[in-house]
């Protein structure tokens, strides 16, 4: 009896190479939109792009910790961000997508539940704000 691994064809939850903010002129534009939500610890640039799928960067700076503290941040982002980026509105009535940049302060490590929650209510956040101003 062989174990077969199950695929889920609807979606497959991934975060690639293009999921990423990797130069420094990416993060200064995402900053430089002047978009950000708070919740708890994290907060979340947002700015509004035409590609085609919404992309994460994270600035974690070494007031959170030492480097296993701010990678184990990192990670469950990352993965907060991969399990719910289908979930995440699409601006400009779904043509766009969104270059999101998280940033945090120090703060007890918290459980990636939280994380995710916190995550996706500042994004949701933001992408009110994002739709505010566009409409005025």
């Amino acid at each position: 009896m062989a174990l077969e691994l199950q695929q889920h064809p609807q979606h497959r939850f991934v975060f690639r190479k293009r999921h990423r903010i990797s130069s420094s002129a990416q993060f200064a534009a995402v900053f430089d939109s002047k978009l950000r939500k708070s919740r708890g610890p994290i907060t979340v640039f947002l700015m509004a792009t035409t590609g085609p799928e919404h992309r994460l960067g994270l600035s974690v700076g070494r007031k959170l910790g030492n480097a296993v503290v701010r990678g184990r941040f990192k990670r469950q982002i990352r993965d907060a961000f991969r399990l719910n980026q289908a979930s995440i509105p699409r601006p400009d009535n779904g043509e766009g997508s969104y270059d999101i940049v998280v940033t945090v302060r120090k703060h007890d490590p918290l459980k990636f539940e939280e994380y995710a929650s916190l995550l996706v209510e500042a994004v949701n956040a933001a992408h009110r704000a994002h739709e505010k101003r566009t409409t005025k």
